[in-house]
Order: C-alpha cells, then sequence, then structure tokens
C-alpha cells in the first residue's frame, strides 16, 4: 500500500462507499477472524458531519455472523480535520489526515485502544487498533477501498 497521501478534507475523503477487509488477531491466545463487508459514509442534515455505517461478516473460530456498527463522523475544530463520535454521542477521538497518517488513543476501561491510520491515495486507506491491557491483546488490522 502506498502513502501517505495527504488529505486536505476528512469528510470530503470518506464520502461515500468503501469495501472493508479486517483481520482480528487475539495475541494472548493466538486466535483470529475476520470482517468483510462494506462502509457508507453519508452527509448528516445536521452539523455537516457523516454517518459512518458499516455492515458485513465477522468469521470468528469458523462460525460466521452478521454485524454492523455505526459511528459519526464530525467537524473538527481545525478545517479539514473531524472528530468521531460513538453512535450514542461518547467522544472516541480524532482525526486529522492532512498529512497522510494519524494516531489516536482512546482509553476504554482499563484497556487502551492506539490507531494508526494511513491513506495510500484518493481510493485506499488504512487503520489498524492495537488494543492493550488487562482484558485485551489485540491486533485489528482494517483496509478501505473506495467502491464504484
Amino acid at each position: 500500500m502506498g502513502g501517505p497521501w495527504p488529505v486536505a478534507d476528512v469528510l470530503g475523503y470518506l464520502a461515500g462507499r468503501w469495501g472493508v477487509e479486517r483481520t482480528v488477531r487475539d495475541l494472548g491466545d493466538g486466535t483470529a477472524g475476520t470482517f468483510s463487508g462494506t462502509t457508507d459514509f453519508t452527509r448528516e442534515e445536521a452539523g455537516g458531519g457523516l454517518l459512518h455505517h458499516e455492515a458485513g461478516t465477522f468469521v470468528w473460530q469458523g462460525a460466521a455472523r452478521a454485524a454492523t456498527r455505526t459511528l459519526r463522523f464530525l467537524l473538527g475544530e481545525v478545517p479539514g480535520t473531524a472528530v468521531v463520535r460513538f453512535s450514542d454521542g461518547r467522544f472516541f477521538h480524532g482525526l486529522d489526515l492532512r498529512t497522510g497518517r494519524h494516531t489516536a488513543d482512546h482509553p476504554c476501561a482499563a484497556d487502551l485502544y492506539r490507531g494508526e491510520f494511513e491513506v495510500a491515495g484518493p481510493d485506499a486507506w488504512r487503520m489498524e487498533w492495537r488494543v492493550r491491557g488487562p482484558a485485551k491483546d489485540l491486533v485489528l488490522t482494517t483496509t478501505y477501498t473506495r467502491t464504484a
């Protein structure tokens, strides 16, 4: 994957439909899973942000099940950046891709999620979350490819 590819306006860049491929590795016990699906970033009427809706199939230890997730990407304080919130409004992380890369931390109870984002070009980006703490030892790697 090439990169980093600077993005002047993260919300403008993300708008649209993306194919999603994710691997999930539990470093504690060696188990692994995959997610395959799509993410739609659609404009919200109020506030100028994007609604992120992910849907697909998650396979863990041979069992496949439908999985969805909804997030809100809102205008950041600095032009071109975003604030990511869970669907219930709680803060998740900031997102600034003006250099083509970004690192974000999200504490969750006693665990720490550290996300690394990199844009490869106009139609591809990657996100990796490293989760460490007493309850989790995971690596979640996601690639996004813009669909027509």
